[in-house]
């Protein structure tokens, strides 16, 4: 190609792929044709001076959706694009998978067990009617406190009944108690104790992981003794249901087991789909350590949080 053709050619790919000119406005700059402005275009891709390539993000979250399932033995991974990590935009997007998925899944007679907390509310904002009959929504763990801080619990429920056209179950108790024995005779009321087994029952259960942070929600609710947070600090990676666990999944400290009100996390490993929702670099331990205790089937994260799940668990397999 001729030494002035080629820089025309240049300077016609650089005015339309760099700086977006349109041909009619790159035909009056150099002093040709429309079509030649084509044709420089055509001769630029041809050449090798402009190489096009498109970056499809699906690819990739599909790929470490499939990397996860395999990895953590699970039945699906749903992988968000979000464009930065951080904590509030990481929800909204989550939420907006989470929701999608259920639309797609919840079926007539379907019982749903949902927890609460900031996480759970950006999946119930999202939700989207859906006409099945006879689902019933239950509370998984007690939610009332003495502190001020808004756990969404009312709301939640309140919003998945809406959802999928049914009167929700509230487990109208707090989620940690002082003594094992209030929890036994909160236990052995009927009414409470009928909620209890329907959370028990539910093949769906959405839960989320709370990081251990003394600015965490679950810590701002008053329900723990300076005892209590000796015990859980230096040990627990996270909590699902108010239930604490270490970096492999096992409960740290059974006392304060004995003393939660709501499911136990062994019952999540029944579920027919066990939902755990989370993503964020607060919450990367305790999204692994559940992996690791196997409390959830399905896996609803961010991509950043996908790899480094899957950078941990390769780490530890060397």
């Amino acid at each position: 190609m001729e030494k002035d053709k080629l820089l025309k050619v240049i300077e016609a790919a650089k005015l339309y792929y760099l700086l977006d000119h349109n041909q009619n406005e790159i035909a009056k700059m150099l002093g040709v044709s429309r079509p030649t402005v084509s044709r420089f275009l055509q001769l630029a891709k041809s050449e090798g001076i402009v190489q096009i390539s498109i970056k499809d993000p699906t690819e990739n979250i599909e790929s470490l959706a499939a990397e996860l399932e395999k990895k953590f033995n699970l039945k699906k991974a749903i992988v968000a694009s979000i464009p930065q990590y951080e904590d509030n935009l990481i929800k909204n997007y989550l939420g907006e998978k989470t929701a999608a998925y259920l639309h797609e899944v919840v079926k007539d007679e379907d019982i749903i067990g949902v927890t609460w907390g900031t996480t759970l509310y950006h999946v119930a904002i999202e939700l989207k009617q859906k006409f099945v009959k006879d689902v019933k929504v239950v509370q998984l763990k007690g939610g009332v406190s003495h502190a001020e801080t808004n756990t969404y619990a009312s709301e939640i429920l309140y919003l998945f009944g809406k959802a999928f056209n049914t009167t929700p179950h509230h487990l109208p108790l707090p989620a940690i108690v002082d003594h094992e024995i209030v929890k036994r005779a909160m236990e052995a009321d009927r009414h409470i104790g009928r909620i209890l087994d329907l959370g028990k029952q539910s093949n769906i259960a959405l839960f989320t992981i709370g990081p251990v942070k003394s600015e965490s929600l679950l810590f701002q609710l008053g329900y723990f003794t300076e005892a209590d947070l000796e015990t859980l600090f230096p040990k627990a990676v996270g909590d699902i249901c108010s239930r604490f666990f270490d970096r492999d999944g096992n409960i740290c400290s059974e006392s304060l087991n004995e003393r939660t009100l709501g499911i136990n996390l062994d019952e999540l490993k029944k579920k027919e789909k066990s939902i755990l929702v989370a993503g964020g670099p607060k919450k990367i331990d305790g999204i692994y350590g559940a992996l690791k205790g196997r409390y959830a089937n399905v896996l609803v994260t961010d991509q950043f949080t996908a790899q480094f799940l899957l950078d941990k668990a390769n780490l530890a397999s060397n």
